[in-house]
């Protein structure tokens, strides 16, 4: 059993993400990531919610560990769909945002120790190729625009763009709640 990554069974209207990702950048400039150490090039956010009082995009585009009170920003609320895919899932969310890795750049291999235990992190590939590679454990993930990936991002990860196109994400991270759970069992794949 693969349990470093599964594919769960959502499939989202590409075109609808892709509307809503069009909205987001026209109310608000992509953020750099704000740990620069785990990057070669351009890594950038679009925050869909923030925490409670964090109310200029760059703090929106960051948290506090431990807080767990998240808001819709601005830009969800501008965002219909968006909304759509985050109430699909029955359990509180946390952080959620866009991100892109612009074309020719790296993520560096590196764990996020506050990850998999009580929250977890899901990705829905809006914009990609096959020349972006996410590894999870060494072990490429290939995911397709529109589908929707837990990875167990405590592990080692990284993630190479070799493509000529900006690689963009919606990454939702959600309590790990029964429902969520369940959801993540019964989609375990057997190799």
């Amino acid at each position: 059993m693969h349990t470093d990554r599964i594919k769960l069974p959502f499939q989202f209207d590409v075109e609808r993400l892709l509307a809503d990702l069009k909205t987001a950048e026209a109310k608000v400039d992509w953020i750099s990531h704000f740990v620069k150490d785990n990057y070669e090039g351009d890594w950038s956010v679009i925050p869909l919610t923030a925490q409670k009082g964090r109310d200029h995009p760059i703090l929106m585009a960051s948290a506090i560990p431990g807080d767990k009170d998240f808001i819709p920003t601005p830009f969800l609320e501008a965002c219909p769909y968006f909304q759509k895919v985050i109430d699909r899932f029955k359990t509180k969310y946390c952080s959620i945002r866009l991100m892109k890795l612009a074309a020719g750049s790296e993520i560096k291999e590196h764990k996020d120790f506050d990850l998999d235990l009580d929250e977890v992190r899901l990705h829905i590939p809006l914009i990609t190729h096959a020349d972006v590679a996410f590894y999870v454990n060494n072990d490429r993930v290939n995911m397709e625009s529109g589908e929707c990936w837990y990875l167990r991002l405590s592990d080692p990860h990284r993630v190479v763009n070799n493509s000529q196109i900006d690689r963009v994400h919606l990454v939702m991270d959600f309590e790990l709640n029964d429902w969520l759970r369940e959801l993540m069992t019964i989609n375990q794949v057997s190799e």
